[in-house]
């Protein structure tokens, strides 16, 4: 990786899957190197579910050494269990990237959905559609939570890009 390259893992949160990208910000040029999901089965203890998603984070960091990493932001809905779950897990997300010593930003999914489509209330579709054309992949990304997650880690590479930018304008 060369030195002014920058390694940017996305998340999007999640208790019975989460998803995951890597993306290599390189000047304006972005590369995807991997994602997936982290699944955990709902017949299984929350505690052993939380850990699973820890330890697999843990694992996708040290495997590809992102320098930052990025995550959706939660989203209120009616079902208060399911939030409650994906708050859960969110807290250990966290957690994974603090004893990874990797900086953690958050993105509200509007902001997520503006920096992928040009609209904060942009279908899935559209969304998946444009992170399989910034990064020129061949398929749109499955499962549907890895390419969240990799449209979360563009949306960080746009708005670090931007700070950057105003930064050296100052």
């Amino acid at each position: 990786m060369a030195a002014s390259t920058v390694r940017v893992m996305g998340v999007d949160p999640g208790l019975a899957s989460v998803g995951w990208g890597v993306v290599d910000l390189d000047g304006a040029r972005l590369v995807c190197r991997g994602y997936g999901c982290i699944e955990t089965k709902a017949d299984t203890p929350v505690a052993d579910r939380l850990a699973a998603i820890r330890d697999g984070l843990l694992e996708l960091a040290g495997r590809y050494g992102p320098a930052e990493a990025a995550m959706e932001g939660l989203f209120f809905s009616r079902n208060v269990t399911s939030a409650l779950g994906v708050a859960e897990a969110r807290g250990v997300i966290r957690l994974a990237f603090r004893d990874s010593s990797i900086p953690l930003s958050e993105y509200l999914p509007m902001a997520v959905k503006q920096a992928a489509a040009g609209s904060g209330t942009a279908g899935k579709a559209d969304v998946q559609n444009f992170v399989r054309m910034v990064l020129g992949l061949e398929k749109v990304p499955r499962p549907d939570h890895a390419a969240d997650a990799l449209a979360v880690a563009i949306c960080h590479c746009q708005n670090r890009s931007f700070a950057a930018l105003a930064a050296s304008r100052r």
